[in-house]
C-alpha cells in the first residue's frame, strides 16, 4: 500500500501526543493534527493532490470552496486528530487505497492499481470496486461530520469530449453508489475534468494508468469545525 504525508508547515507538540498517533503510516509523526494548531493556510495542498500538474494555473474555485482552509489553534489540533483517526481507519479497511492526510482533509486516490477502478471505456462499478466502496461507506457512516468531494479524471488518449463525459460518468457512479449505501447526498460534491488535470506523464503507459483515476476528498463540515471551536473555547 502506498501512503504519503505532505509536509506543509513547521510544528511543535508534545512527544506524548506524537506517540499516541504513530500507529498509522498516514498519521505517523502526528503531522497533520499538529499542523492544524500552527498554520492557517488555504487548501492549496489538497488541490494539488486532486488536480495535479495544473493546480498552479489557477486551480478550481468550486473545489477550493468545498475544501476550505486549515483551521488553526487548538480547534485545528482537535480536527486534525479526528481526521487522522478516520484516515487510519480507511487504511485498515482498504489496504489497496492510496490515502493522504493533507491539511484538514483526507485525499484517497483510486486508480487501476489501488482499489476502485473501471474497465476500459466503462463507468459501471465492478465487483472488486463495490467491495472497497462498501468498506469506505462504512467509515464515512462512522464519521458523519464530514463532507465528501468525488472527482473523476481520464488520461489524454481518445477524443476530448468523450473523456470529459467518461470522467463525469465515473465520478457520478462513485457518488451514486455511496449515496445508495445510505450516505446523505447532501454531503457530496461531484466534479470531473477528463484529461485536463494529470498527475503523471501521459506519454507513458504507466503514467496514463495513474491518470485514469477517481479522487475522493473528505473534509470537516461546519458542525465538526464548530464543535472543535466550542471544545477549545475559541468562540
Amino acid at each position: 500500500m502506498r501512503k504519503l504525508i505532505k509536509q506543509t508547515g513547521i510544528f511543535i507538540l508534545s512527544i506524548a501526543f506524537i506517540g499516541a498517533l504513530s500507529s498509522c503510516d498516514a498519521t505517523r509523526n502526528a503531522s497533520n493534527a499538529q499542523k492544524g494548531g500552527v498554520i492557517g493556510a488555504t487548501g492549496g495542498a489538497v488541490l494539488g493532490a486532486i488536480l495535479g500538474n495544473n493546480v498552479g494555473k489557477g486551480g478550481n474555485s468550486e473545489i477550493g470552496a468545498v475544501i476550505g482552509g486549515v483551521v488553526g489553534g487548538t480547534a485545528g489540533v482537535l480536527i486534525g486528530n479526528r481526521m487522522d483517526k478516520q484516515a487510519q481507519k480507511i487504511e485498515e479497511e482498504i489496504p489497496g487505497a492510496q490515502v493522504e492526510r493533507i491539511d484538514d482533509a483526507i485525499v484517497i486516490t483510486f486508480d487501476e492499481g489501488s482499489g476502485v477502478y473501471f474497465d476500459t471505456n466503462k463507468y459501471d462499478i465492478n465487483e472488486q470496486s463495490r467491495t472497497n466502496l462498501d468498506k469506505l461507506s462504512g467509515v464515512m457512516k462512522e464519521y458523519v461530520d464530514t463532507n465528501i468531494l468525488v472527482v473523476g479524471h481520464t488520461d489524454s488518449t481518445g477524443p476530448y469530449e468523450y473523456n470529459m463525459t467518461l470522467s463525469k460518468n465515473r465520478a457520478q457512479a462513485v457518488t451514486n453508489y455511496l449515496v445508495g449505501k445510505g450516505l446523505s447526498s447532501g454531503r457530496f460534491t461531484t466534479e470531473w475534468f477528463g484529461p485536463d488535470q494529470p498527475t503523471h506523464d501521459n506519454s507513458t503507459a504507466e503514467g496514463r494508468a495513474k491518470n485514469r483515476r477517481v479522487n475522493v476528498a473528505i473534509v470537516p463540515n461546519e458542525k465538526m469545525i464548530q464543535d472543535a471551536k466550542n471544545e477549545a473555547g475559541e468562540n
